[in-house]
């Protein structure tokens, strides 16, 4: 009976005030999702710019499509050329490159194409990748290369808001060829647990330990993926974002003025809790 009243006044509540928004997410571990909970928690728009190296599919298991939704745009860099008709199809606001992103100054480079979406530029990985028998080496093609310094130049007025990077073997080498002074941006996602053929991945801490070296903090992990944000950005922008102004007056947490708390802690969080209606 009182699991019934319960869930009668959750309905009555949820009339007058909506349930907060389970967020969508297109990513393969939730990483869009987290990174609009970060911008917002920032109080910060989710329609962004980025910059996407590695999109594969467009609108699944991808880190940026949810932010497209949303209205945002920016460059998709994809070196399978199968792909390319699908990610113009379905984003046509986004930039569309076929092109490599690597660490070499050649113009071009052989990129390894596998029955499965485990395609690469590493040569020594490919090896590794075929021998398991597991997944065909289709073909080797010649793929044209830019640098990312060149792709941010050419196609941004400053920099992205959001650099998500996914290139099966090669995500640190680019990482270290980024121009960080010139181009600090705000949050990066990058792939980092190393090939496996199950669900258990052995961690790759080598681009977490160059990202934290310059200035990038963890803002989350996912076992596949970690989130990056540049520090000076997340310090200055949190603490404008936790100016209590915006607090309603009447708004009360733990029996204190929210607005009182807000200047004491600097922390927004005063929420209505649903948990107890949810059981």
């Amino acid at each position: 009976m009182i699991i019934k009243i319960l869930r009668f006044i959750k309905k009555i509540i949820w009339v007058i005030i909506p349930p907060p928004n389970i967020p969508r997410t297109y990513s393969s571990s939730g990483e869009d999702a987290i990174v609009s909970f970060l911008l917002s928690d920032m109080h910060k728009s989710s329609v962004i710019t980025y910059l996407e190296i590695g999109t594969g599919s467009p609108d699944g298991g991808n880190n940026t499509y949810l932010f497209y939704t949303l209205g945002s745009s920016g460059v998709c860099v994809e070196a399978d050329k199968s792909l390319i008709p699908r990610i113009k199809k379905t984003r046509p606001r986004d930039k569309v490159y076929n092109v490599g992103v690597t660490a070499e100054s050649e113009k071009e480079a052989d990129f390894y194409v596998f029955s499965y979406g485990i395609n690469t530029f590493d040569k020594e990985e490919a090896k590794v990748r075929a021998s398991s028998g597991r997944f065909k080496l289709l073909e080797v093609v010649k793929v044209p290369l830019v640098n990312i310094n060149s792709l941010i130049k050419e196609n941004f007025k400053t920099y992205p808001d959001l650099l998500a990077i996914d290139i099966e073997g090669v995500d640190l080498a680019v990482l270290k060829t980024l121009d960080y002074k010139s181009y600090p941006i705000p949050i990066i996602i990058v792939e980092t647990c190393l090939y496996s053929e199950n669900h258990i991945h052995e961690k790759d801490y080598a681009p977490i330990e160059f990202m934290e070296s310059i200035g990038y903090q963890v803002y989350a992990d996912t076992y596949t993926n970690t989130i990056f944000v540049n520090k000076d950005w997340f310090n200055k922008v949190g603490a404008a974002s936790t100016a209590s102004k915006n607090i309603p007056d009447y708004a009360v947490f733990a029996g204190a003025p929210a607005k009182e708390v807000a200047t004491r802690t600097q922390n927004l969080s005063y929420n209505l809790d649903y948990r107890p209606f949810l059981n």
